[in-house]
């Protein structure tokens, strides 16, 4: 039995990797574990887990991390922990920062179950050329298994089956990648766990976005007699531990494996950011949620996953019209409300506005924003009173250019949306509608949400296009700088005309410090805002023009 990478504290720990007592704590739990598991009557099946643990060999030096940490997994095995081993390769690069917390382990651990040799490895481990993957061949061995944290991105469901049917080749065994589901912070995973037999074939495949126990019977060979000891690839040490040598008796295999339906592109996206704020939600201790409802699409659909997530009966929405609200934004609220039964109010801002507006005087932008100011602070005064979390309906467009208020309607805990740009947000409305249809209920989004044209409603007429270009066009601009990092140069041969070009990336350039200030949200891109893309708020650098000397 296996379960995922630092399964007993969750991935990734970040700084908490530092702390000796939470390292020691991690160590005392998972000598518990096997204690428990031996009294409670498993302590024969050998188990896979991943923990935090520290090299008790490492010397302190320049470079390292202080206590010299190791993301770890161990064997256990009749109460005791019989094999414990660290990651071999430490990514580091997007979100992970593993140089900065762990050691590497030097070793390529073999655990032999009923006579057949079992290899072990982590995550990166496999996704990196050359370690454990050529040294598990060069050790025989009948079966590789990795366990993982492996963080949901698009399309990375195809990358991880091609990797895992590349090195089970590689290895020349059967390979399982054992993969995590659920969510941390901004980081939410799939698992789609995968078996892959020698010839790359696939034998099995989990769900995605499920807790799944995986159960398949294999056909491995026995260990060779004159198994391999010692040193072999990239100078790992074999380090092999005998459980049991007695093959299992024959019998007739009950589970051969099997291949779940996979999700369409939209489905997945979506499950995604279900999955991430569900985990955030629930795993900080939070019971419901909070949403300004605009009746435009954002907040509709922030609504639709929130009530997939946590329930409708958990989700309180809220209406602040202003004198510029329009009708169809007050009704298509309502209507949301009526179509997925979640909370609902109506709290005009109009008299706080006017009282504003008597002491201050404020014209153009300043009164735009102040509106918006408002309502975040509603939001928050509601949020403080009867204790939901507020969540953020922003964009990753609107991030992107800085089209949003600071403290206005970037308020909030969470920002389910805020890796998901405004044209895949139109996509995943229409897809979750579609979604309702087909199981023959009432479609959450209303129609007039989808289609009008998007306006933040904070002066007579505003539409987005008055200060942006068209969605499929920012979009399209914005993918190539801020996920792909091509220059100005590069866009405009892409076909984007190098004035527009060139006003956008202004545009993301000059917003850096809004969002240093937007909360976390769920990452589905290869590159998200945050831990991903770290550039200085102070920052002279402007793409498309001289630098200054």
């Amino acid at each position: 039995m296996a379960f995922p990478e630092m399964a007993l504290t969750g991935y990734p720990v970040e700084d908490l990797a530092l702390r000796s007592s939470f390292v020691e704590a991690s160590r005392a739990s998972l000598r518990a574990l096997a204690a428990r598991l031996a009294e409670e009557g498993l302590g024969d099946v050998p188990v896979v887990v991943g923990y935090l643990d520290r090299s008790a060999s490492a010397q302190p030096k320049y470079g390292q991390p202080a206590g010299a940490p190791r993301n770890a997994a161990a064997v256990l095995h009749r109460g005791e922990v019989v094999l414990s081993f660290a990651k071999h390769h430490l990514p580091n690069y997007g979100v992970f920062d593993e140089f900065r917390y762990f050691v590497p382990g030097d070793t390529l651990p073999v655990v032999r179950v009923h006579g057949v040799d079992v290899a072990l490895a982590i995550c990166e481990d496999l996704w990196q050329d050359g370690g454990r993957v050529p040294a598990a061949r060069s050790a025989r061995a009948g079966l590789l298994l990795s366990v993982n944290a492996s963080p949901y991105e698009r399309d990375k469901d195809d990358t991880r089956l091609e990797l895992v049917r590349k090195r089970a080749q590689e290895a020349g065994c059967t390979t399982a990648y054992l993969a995590m589901m659920g969510g941390q912070d901004d980081l939410v995973f799939d698992g789609d766990s995968i078996i892959v037999g020698a010839d790359g074939e696939v034998v099995a495949r989990a769900p995605q976005f499920s807790e799944t126990c995986l159960v398949v019977d294999l056909d491995l060979p026995a260990a060779a007699a004159d198994a391999p000891e010692g040193v072999v690839d990239d100078g790992l040490r074999i380090e092999r531990v005998v459980l049991s040598e007695d093959p299992v008796p024959a019998y007739e295999p009950e589970h051969t494996g099997g291949y779940a339906e996979r999700l369409d592109d939209d489905a997945e996206v979506y499950s995604a950011l279900v999955v991430g704020l569900r985990a955030y939600v629930r795993k900080n201790g939070f019971r419901s949620v909070l949403i300004g409802l605009s009746g435009g699409i954002d907040s509709a659909l922030v609504a639709a996953i929130a009530c997939d997530a946590v329930g409708p009966e958990n989700v309180y929405g809220v209406s602040m019209p202003s004198k510029y609200s329009s009708d169809h934004s007050r009704s298509d609220a309502a209507e949301l409300a009526r179509r997925t039964g979640l909370n609902f109010r109506t709290v005009a801002i109009e008299p706080m506005f006017d009282a504003y507006m008597g002491s201050l005087e404020l014209t153009g932008l300043a009164e735009e924003n102040l509106q918006s100011r408002l309502r975040g602070t509603m939001l928050m005064a509601i949020s403080n009173q009867e204790g939901h979390i507020v969540l953020a309906p922003g964009n990753k467009s609107e991030l992107a250019v800085g089209y949003s208020t600071l403290y206005g309607d970037s308020v909030g805990a969470y920002g389910p949306i805020k890796d998901v740009y405004k044209t895949l947000v139109f996509r995943l409305a229409r897809w979750r509608n579609r979604a309702a249809e087909e199981r023959g209920e009432t479609p959450p989004i209303p129609e007039n949400s989808i289609s009008k044209p998007p306006s933040a409603e904070l002066r007579p007429g505003q539409v987005d296009t008055d200060s942006l270009p068209d969605y499929p066009v920012l979009d399209a601009i914005l993918a190539l700088y801020v996920d792909q990092d091509k220059g100005a140069d590069e866009i405009v041969e892409a076909g984007y005309d190098r004035e527009l070009v060139e006003k956008t990336l202004r545009m993301v350039d000059r917003a850096e410090y809004k969002r240093r200030q937007y909360p976390p949200g769920t990452k589905i891109s290869p590159k998200g805002f945050g831990k991903d893309r770290r550039l200085p708020i102070t920052n002279g650098w402007r793409e498309g023009l001289p630098p200054e000397v």
